[in-house]
């Protein structure tokens, strides 16, 4: 009996232990930065990533772009998200610690705006948009249309669209109080196929459904090419920023994880624009 419980303690303890021993062996990368990122795209690709890669493990913070890329210089995380280039004061402050900032180029975040199919309106100026999502605009005849009350369908304010179509198409002003909020990108592509007085907005690579088009900004129409030209005004770059010579193997497996085939593809099934490659990023260079 004793040597039957001595045997059970033995088995316990060696379980234990491996126990420990695999937490140990755990590796978590830090992200920290842009919301654009960490709101929903950063999820979907890490969990698609821990897929092949249970042992690695993550942190992701969401507090903006130039919090992510101060705190990955403070070495308090290993990738900085971020939805603009490093500006001059970033650039600097890399310089004082005597390392160097790399850009690793994503692709891109970009919006488009869609209406009925059967709505004769298929361009708007950039204030004529701004206007409708904030309510001082609120019948079609204002902007060209036939007379008819203007529905708003937009986004949850979880979701990291609701704030980054504030911020590319708003001005950062407030939503209209009318504005029908909703859960995905093909809810709100739903509801105004049905709808010919609707207007929302969408991922750029889902805009293809039958019911729907998307308008033209500033006469500039919403696409890969035109957000790859820099043309399209409802889109923004997206980067993962690390420290020259001080990426961990799970940081650097991560990064080319998306920008590889299935990251890009995911990211494109997503509503995101996937880079071009091969693509020279503003003269800072990737891995």
């Amino acid at each position: 009996m004793k040597k039957h419980i001595a045997l059970l303690a033995a088995a316990m303890f060696a379980g234990v232990a491996a126990m420990a021993l695999a937490e140990e062996a755990k590796t978590v990368v830090r992200i920290r930065g842009s919301n654009t990122f960490g709101e929903e795209l950063g999820p979907l690709l890490i969990k698609s990533f821990q897929q092949a890669n249970p042992e690695i493990e993550f942190e992701l913070g969401t507090e903006g772009s130039g919090d992510g890329i101060r705190a990955l210089l403070s070495g308090d995380c290993d990738i900085a998200s971020a939805s603009r280039i490093a500006n001059e004061d970033e650039l600097r402050l890399a310089r004082t610690k005597n390392v160097r900032l790399r850009s690793n180029f994503l692709g891109y975040y970009g919006v488009a705006v869609i209406v009925n199919s059967k709505n004769p309106v298929r361009s708007l100026t950039h204030a004529q948009i701004r206007d409708i999502f904030t309510g001082a605009i609120t019948n079609w005849k204002e902007v060209g249309g036939k007379d008819g009350a203007i529905d708003l369908y937009i986004r949850d304010p979880v979701s990291g669209t609701y704030l980054g179509f504030q911020e590319l198409a708003m001005d950062n002003r407030p939503y209209a109080k009318t504005a029908t909020q909703l859960h995905t990108y093909h809810e709100i592509a739903d509801e105004i196929a049905g709808n010919p007085n609707g207007i929302g907005y969408t991922g750029m690579t889902l805009v293809p459904k039958r019911g729907v088009t998307a308008l033209q900004v500033n006469g500039i129409p919403a696409n890969a090419v035109s957000v790859n030209e820099g043309l399209y005004p409802y889109a923004r770059g997206l980067r993962l920023y690390t420290i020259t010579g001080k990426t961990s193997d799970a940081a650097f497996d991560f990064i080319r994880f998306v920008r590889g085939r299935e990251g890009q593809g995911l990211m494109e099934k997503n509503g995101y624009v996937p880079r071009l490659a091969p693509r020279v990023d503003m003269g800072m260079p990737g891995f």
